[in-house]
């Protein structure tokens, strides 16, 4: 437990090494200030280098005995040592915006800096001045006040009072920017506007002194700064193990396998478990060489993009050496784990959906090897079903020739019947059951979250998604009639008659006459010409009816 508690009071250190090695564009007092304060916090991990020793010096593991012995490293009390003959023994990290201020004006000693302290004791009597001032304010108006600082506001004045309390239910006409939640106010004054403006000049006047002496200590500090890079890596890699600790001990995680098959008994999505109320829904997982292609159905909602980042997640915890959310697991060691799940647009590659979908997949077809995890959530959505069928169809064939672990989730069904061909595809689905709902007198679906074998039986559960959402009762009904038609014209395979295609041509050739009377600013020549040329595709798109309704009776 020492241990821990060192490590949690370790801050960003591989940050810190990069601002501080950073040169600033202008000396702003911003940059002055983040100076400062990233000299402070430098100071504030080289503190806990020492506990840190003491705290793995009793441990046998190799690994942990070469994490203690890298910390023996000379530099760190060397650049510790310089840090100190300039900055005070005081001088560190602290939460909360006004302590940091404070712990920035005061970092540098006394003494090395006459006109520093000049500015630093001015700053003390102005911040004085304003805690004097609110408390004659509150005596002479009988109010609680209080001093409250934020970065934004700089000094402001706080109170915690009954509305009731105040005189006529009102603030004196003296306090301004008045802002009320519930029982709190805050507010401030013309003469506390003023004084924050002098506390702010006298701040800059000291940020830009102390940042000059900053800068000389850090020139010379930069040549022994190389052994910071060492103390993250150990600090970065103790918080890995330490988490992973945790999750083996504290947690009903299993320590994975590894062998030539990916299984998993019961498993669940991590962080899901982290943010859900109730555990979530586990499933099991198996994926072998001779069945190393799972096609996953189901309706919206039914769980299957949590399922594929589910899987991922596992495999990447299990490589990384962690235990893993499951009651036993067995893993191939996956070379590259490739993912296609967005379905985004890209405006910065001037990419629409389908051509982003169409990267993705690409990349993951010229990348892929026989030890490769592959999760591809959804493909072919953005164009039509036909070419999104084809495109999944051929995506899918490509990668059976691998040997390749893919999982595989559509919304097409005729991608399923691929099972027929390929001995080594499987089918699966997440189920669900009807139940009626009595208050609204309608059938509605109960999601288990349940992967079975087999593809889904469901139909038409986006319209049932859709009647479960805000979308109007008409709107869902008329779409539901339409499905209904659609479908029925794609089973009879029905075409356009020759009434239609005639019914066609007069309404194209009108809706254009309409357009040309309303819009048209055609000189008389160029109307006439035009007005032909619509004329000749009228005929001829009606010369084509004729000719189709001849084809029809014969």
């Amino acid at each position: 437990m020492f241990l821990v508690s060192v490590i949690s009071r370790f801050l960003d250190t591989e940050q810190l090494l990069s601002v501080l090695v950073q040169i600033p564009k202008q000396d702003t007092v911003n940059a002055a200030e983040s100076k400062i304060t990233n000299l402070i916090y430098l100071k504030h991990t080289l503190e806990l280098v020492d506990p840190l020793k003491i705290a793995l010096k009793n441990c046998n593991t190799p690994l942990l005995r070469a994490y203690c012995g890298s910390l023996e490293d000379k530099r760190f009390g060397i650049i510790l040592e310089k840090i100190k003959t300039i900055i005070n023994d005081d001088a560190r990290y602290m939460k909360g915006c006004l302590n940091m201020r404070t712990q920035k004006c005061y970092a540098v000693r006394s003494n090395i800096n006459e006109f520093l302290d000049i500015a630093r004791r001015t700053y003390t009597e102005i911040v004085d001045d304003i805690a004097g001032m609110i408390s004659q304010l509150a005596e002479k108006y009988s109010l609680p006040l209080r001093t409250s600082f934020s970065s934004a506001r700089g000094f402001f004045i706080q109170m915690t009072t009954d509305c009731a309390a105040l005189p006529n239910n009102q603030l004196p006409s003296e306090f301004i920017k008045i802002s009320k939640v519930k029982n709190s106010y805050t507010f401030t004054s013309t003469d506390l506007i003023k004084m924050n403006e002098r506390c702010q000049e006298s701040l800059r006047e000291i940020y830009h002194m102390t940042y000059m002496i900053v800068c000389k200590l850090l020139s010379e500090i930069y040549e022994h700064i190389h052994c910071l890079y060492k103390l993250s890596d150990t600090v970065s890699m103790l918080d890995m193990l330490l988490s992973f600790a945790h999750a083996c001990t504290l947690s009903d995680y299993v320590r994975p396998e590894f062998t030539d098959t990916l299984a998993i008994k019961q498993g669940w999505h991590p962080i899901l478990e982290k943010i859900s109320v109730e555990k979530p829904i586990a499933n099991n997982t198996f994926i072998t060489e001779g069945s190393n292609f799972l096609i996953i159905t189901g309706p919206n909602m039914s769980g299957k993009s949590t399922y594929l980042k589910q899987i991922a997640l596992c495999q990447i915890m299990a490589q990384i050496g962690s235990y893993v959310p499951a009651e036993y697991s067995s893993f191939r060691i996956a070379e590259q784990i490739f993912t296609r799940i967005s379905t985004d647009d890209d405006i910065e590659t001037n990419s629409s959906t389908f051509m982003k979908e169409m990267k993705e997949i690409a990349y993951i077809l010229h990348n892929a090897n026989n030890k490769s995890l592959i999760l591809i959530d959804e493909l072919g959505r953005g164009t039509n079903t036909e070419e999104g069928i084809g495109i999944c169809y051929a995506v899918c064939e490509y990668l059976l020739s691998l040997k390749a672990f893919t999982l595989f989730a559509t919304h097409f069904l005729e991608l399923c019947h691929i099972e027929v061909l390929y001995p080594n595809v499987e089918n699966m689905h997440f189920e669900v059951q009807h139940v009626k709902n009595t208050s609204r007198n309608k059938e509605a679906i109960l999601y288990t979250y349940k992967l079975s074998r087999g593809l889904t039986e469901e139909k038409n559960y986006g319209l049932k998604a859709a009647e479960v959402s805000s979308l109007p009762p008409s709107i869902v009904l008329d779409a539901k009639e339409i499905t209904t038609q659609i479908t029925g014209q794609i089973l009879q395979n029905q075409r356009s008659t020759p009434e239609m295609e005639r019914q066609r041509a007069v309404y194209h050739l009108a809706t254009r006459l309409v357009q040309t009377a309303r819009n048209s600013q055609l000189d008389p020549d160029s109307l006439r010409t035009y007005l032909s040329n619509l004329k000749k595709k009228y005929e001829t798109d009606f010369l084509r009816a004729e000719q189709f309704s001849g084809k029809t009776e014969e």
